[in-house]
């Protein structure tokens, strides 16, 4: 072959060997945002309209209680380097916000409960023989530092419906803080939207029909839950007091005046007093948990519960 043919051979050769082709410029991911919030629902809605640009961390940990919670220094310290905070007015916040704030004074916190209609937070049952009287643990913190009003039941998670408005504001907050994720934040929260909307239908019919809608709990914890789905929580609790003999007398006989046949009691909290009361009302007591984090699988569990025990004995 003349030398000539022979070195544009050889050029071709090279021009077309993929390996002489220079390697694409890799592409460097976007950095994530830090969102700190107070209890593991929320961690739930954050990464559900978030996705892989957020890197979630929780205040109150599993087997935690938020009445009783103490953040760690090392949490404390943590918050130096969070783009957000998200709260919901659950106890230790009331106590701490101050602190959370002078940790990272350039981080915004959002407070879910903004828009929302709130409910007061129930802490005991009507009884004629005993009389409010001094500051209890639902009332204001005059150096608490809140958005929303102080005194009213902060677990609005437990409505799906409330939960679709939140998620808004949760894609809204991370928009702003991260406009090149816009797109990935309005898409995660209209699929979000549509799993929230068949999760409400589902529980909607799920307790249709109930011949009682009244259950009891030990900690008031299902508020919103009941009044999204037309039903009535009784608490045992009262201001974190477990309830005097009186009050024991007062709650079987409203128990079994209401049908009610079922009694909530989180992990956290003592089952003597409810297990007492199941024993009188031929009742069952179950555990559920509110701040489980496999929201809607918890959900439907605790329906699941209520319609159960409807069912012929």
């Amino acid at each position: 072959m003349p030398g000539a043919l022979l070195g544009l051979a050889l050029l071709s050769s090279a021009v077309a060997d993929p390996a002489a082709t220079p390697a694409a410029t890799p592409v460097t991911p976007a950095p994530a945002l830090s969102v700190v919030v107070s209890v593991l629902p929320l961690a739930t809605f954050v990464e559900a309209v978030g996705g892989e640009r957020v890197v979630v961390h929780t205040m109150v940990l599993p087997g935690q209680s938020p009445a009783t919670y103490d953040p760690s220094p090392k949490q404390i310290a943590a918050l130096a380097d969070a783009d957000l905070y998200l709260r919901v007015g659950v106890p230790f916040e009331a106590a701490w916000m101050k602190r959370i704030r002078a940790a990272n004074s350039n981080m915004p916190v959002l407070d879910l409960r903004d828009g929302l209609p709130l409910r007061p937070q129930e802490d005991h049952v009507h009884d004629p023989h005993e009389h409010e009287h001094g500051k209890g643990s639902d009332q204001p913190d005059a150096h608490a530092g809140q958005e929303a009003p102080e005194g009213m039941d902060a677990h609005v998670w437990t409505s799906p419906r409330l939960v679709q408005r939140m998620a808004v504001a949760i894609r809204d907050a991370l928009t702003e803080l991260d406009p090149d994720g816009a797109d990935l934040y309005a898409a995660n929260q209209a699929a979000f939207k549509t799993e929230l909307a068949a999760l409400d239908a589902e529980l909607s019919a799920a307790l249709s029909g109930l011949e009682s809608r009244n259950f009891l709990v030990y900690h008031p914890a299902w508020g919103y839950f009941a009044d999204a789905y037309g039903l009535t929580q009784i608490p045992i609790e009262r201001e974190g007091k477990a309830p005097t003999a009186r009050r024991l007398t007062a709650l079987i006989q409203q128990a079994r005046a209401a049908g009610t046949r079922v009694i909530f009691v989180q992990p956290q909290f003592d089952r003597r007093a409810a297990a007492r009361v199941a024993h009188e009302i031929g009742g069952r007591v179950e555990a559920v948990d509110p701040l489980a984090p496999d929201y809607a699988a918890n959900l439907r569990y605790v329906a699941g519960l209520i319609a159960a025990a409807q069912a012929p004995r």
